[in-house]
């Protein structure tokens, strides 16, 4: 029976856990530096989670740079230079919205290619259907009840 209660709470206690893990917890004293540490924050991509930003990310890659763009902000650095040292060092993909050149093109067309594709298959697989195709004989039960049908409907008419 416990572990029939257990069980029960586990997606409770699952969905109160993501609810508080969706965005990191702030650890500089200063509310002004973790403001502009989450603000650089958001514009740069989990390398681990990869779909959200490290602002939101709880994965330990993520709370390293954190940590990292706190010292680099008290440092004196700003954000742009933030930015190009982890684009530098990580290359375009920690940049939540990458630069569009070539070597992203990619990462932007990508998905619209993929949409066309699946389009243009489905244009395809349209029209090799056949219009004309026959219908599915009908059997004699079939046929008697569509005469059936006929003539009470010729009747009314």
């Amino acid at each position: 029976m416990l572990l029939g209660l257990l069980l029960a709470l586990f997606p409770f206690v699952v969905s109160a856990q993501m609810a508080t893990g969706d965005r990191a917890t702030p650890t500089a004293a200063d509310p002004a530096l973790e403001k502009r540490v989450l603000a650089i924050a958001h514009e740069l991509r989990c390398l681990v989670c990869q779909n959200e930003t490290i602002a939101a990310s709880n994965a330990e890659l993520a709370v390293d740079l954190r940590q990292q763009i706190r010292e680099q902000l008290s440092e004196g650095r700003s954000q742009s230079q933030i930015l190009d040292f982890m684009k530098q060092r990580y290359g375009d993909f920690v940049l939540y919205r990458p630069p569009l050149k070539a070597s992203t093109v990619t990462l932007w067309l990508g998905p619209f290619a993929l949409l066309l594709l699946a389009f243009y298959l489905l244009l395809q697989n349209i029209r090799r259907r056949d219009p004309q195709a026959a219908p599915a004989p009908l059997n004699a039960a079939d046929l008697q009840r569509a005469q059936r049908l006929l003539d009470e409907a010729g009747g009314r008419s």
